[in-house]
């Protein structure tokens, strides 16, 4: 195992809870990678190796804040790609 596959990155679970809860019916897969990888690169690094750890030691409001901020980079990224799409 490389140490790369021990690691995650917390925003990416966040992000994609955030597409999913604004995922339109012409969303396409490459639209939402692209969208993904725009608001990934937005907001800051989270990494952890168990998510038990991660949910255990993060804060109700930490959490809270960080859904927040997902959601808001979410829906930057959507205009942001939507306006500058290949055609």
């Amino acid at each position: 195992m490389s140490l790369r596959d021990a690691i995650d990155n917390f925003y990416e679970r966040l992000v994609l809870d955030a597409i999913d809860a604004t995922r339109q019916e012409a969303d396409t897969a490459d639209y939402l990678t692209d969208v993904m990888c725009v608001a990934l690169n937005r907001l800051p690094n989270r990494y952890y190796r168990h998510s038990i750890d991660m949910m255990f030691y993060l804060a109700d409001e930490e959490l809270k804040s960080m859904k927040e901020k997902s959601l808001a980079e979410v829906m930057a990224a959507r205009d942001f790609v939507r306006e500058h799409q290949r055609e």
